[in-house]
C-alpha cells in the first residue's frame, strides 16, 4: 500500500459469515477514519476440509490468507486471533488488536437447559480438545462428540436433535447476531476459554510502515496485553492452538498501600488431560507491561505442576 490515503485498503478474510462479519468491522472502522477499505474473500484449507482442526493442523485457517498478504493480493489480514500459530512471522506484524468481544465459551442446548441440567449420556458437540477435556473433567457423564462446520451448521445440529447441545465461543454468536440462542455462558472457573478467544488479529506486512501506523489506531492496549500473556502461556507450553490449554487475561484495577489506583494484569491458565482425568490450574497477577513474561512465568509454574505430561507436544504451534 502506498501512503496515499485515497487508496482502498484490501482486507483478506475467510468467506464464512463470522469471518466476513469480523473483517467488515475492521473495514468499517478504517473507512470511518478516512481510509476506504474492502473485503477480499480467500478460501483456506480449513474451509475445504470437514475433518477436526486437531487432525488437519495448526494454521489451516490462516496460511492461505498470509500467502495472499505476502503476494500483495491483499494489504491486511483479519484473523480470529486464537487460530494463529504462536510463532512470530518476521515479515508480518499484528498491527492492531481491537477491543475484545466476550471471551467466554457458551452452551447452546435444546430446551434451554444449562449444563448441570443435561442428563448423563447427553450428547454435547465441540470442535476443541480443550473444551472436551474440561467438560469431561466436570464429571457430568456427558458424551462429548467432535464438531466441525460454521456456526449455523453447529447450531443446526441442536435444532435438528442430532445433538443435545453444543459448546461454541460466545463471541462468534454475538458477532453474527445470534447471542439470543445462548443458554449458558460459562464462567472461566468452570470452562477456561482458549488463549485469545474473542479477539481479532489485524495483520499486515511489517515493511508497510504507513499501513502499520494507520492500523495501530484500532489497537486496544488492554486487549493486546491480555492476548500477549495468554499466547505466551501457549507458546511456553509448546502447545498448538488445538491443545487442551485454556487461558484468560484481564487488565484490572488495584489499589496500592497509599490508596492509589493502578492497573494490573490478572492471568489464569489451565491444562487438562484429554480424558478429563486431571486438570492443572494456576494464576498470576503482575504489571501490564510485563504481559508476555507473566505468561511465561505462569507456564513455568504449570510445567512444575506436571502440565507437560498433559499437553500433546506433537501439536506445537
Amino acid at each position: 500500500m502506498s501512503s496515499d490515503a485515497t487508496n482502498v485498503i484490501r482486507i483478506g478474510t475467510r468467506g464464512s459469515l463470522l469471518a466476513t462479519t469480523q473483517a467488515q468491522t475492521i473495514a468499517d472502522a478504517l473507512t470511518a477514519a478516512g481510509h476506504p477499505a474492502e473485503l477480499v474473500i480467500i478460501r483456506t484449507d480449513g474451509d475445504k476440509s470437514a475433518k477436526p482442526v486437531a487432525e488437519i493442523g495448526v494454521g489451516v485457517f490462516t496460511t492461505a490468507i498470509r500467502v495472499a498478504l505476502r503476494n500483495h493480493e491483499v494489504d491486511v489480514a483479519v484473523h480470529s486471533y486464537k487460530d494463529l500459530p504462536t510463532a512470530p512471522e518476521s515479515d508480518l506484524v499484528i498491527a492492531a488488536t481491537p477491543p475484545r468481544e466476550d471471551p467466554r465459551d457458551a452452551l447452546v442446548s435444546k430446551g434451554g437447559m444449562v449444563l448441570g441440567e443435561l442428563p448423563p449420556g447427553s450428547t454435547v458437540g465441540t470442535s476443541a480438545p480443550r473444551r472436551a477435556a474440561q467438560l469431561r473433567a466436570l464429571g457430568l457423564g456427558l458424551e462429548i462428540r467432535p464438531l466441525r462446520g460454521n456456526l449455523d451448521s453447529r447450531l443446526g445440529k441442536v435444532a435438528s436433535g442430532e445433538l443435545d447441545a453444543v459448546v461454541v465461543a460466545r463471541a462468534g454468536l454475538v458477532r453474527i447476531g445470534r447471542a439470543d440462542v445462548v443458554t449458558e455462558a460459562f464462567d472461566p472457573v468452570v470452562l477456561l476459554p482458549a488463549p485469545a478467544q474473542g479477539a481479532l488479529a489485524v495483520e499486515c506486512r511489517s515493511d508497510d510502515a504507513e499501513l502499520v501506523r494507520i492500523l495501530a489506531e484500532l489497537d486496544d492496549p488492554s486487549t493486546r496485553a491480555a492476548i500477549d500473556a495468554e499466547r505466551a502461556v501457549l507458546a511456553a507450553l509448546e502447545a498448538g492452538c488445538t491443545a487442551p490449554v485454556g487461558a484468560i487475561g484481564e487488565v484490572v484495577e488495584s489499589i496500592d498501600d497509599d490508596g492509589r489506583i493502578f492497573a494490573e494484569l490478572s492471568l489464569r491458565a489451565a491444562v487438562a488431560a484429554e480424558d478429563g482425568s486431571d486438570v492443572i490450574r494456576a494464576s498470576v497477577v503482575g504489571a501490564v507491561d510485563r504481559a508476555a513474561q507473566l505468561g511465561k512465568d505462569l507456564a513455568a509454574e504449570l510445567l512444575e505442576l506436571g502440565a507437560g505430561e498433559l499437553v500433546g507436544r506433537g501439536s506445537q504451534a
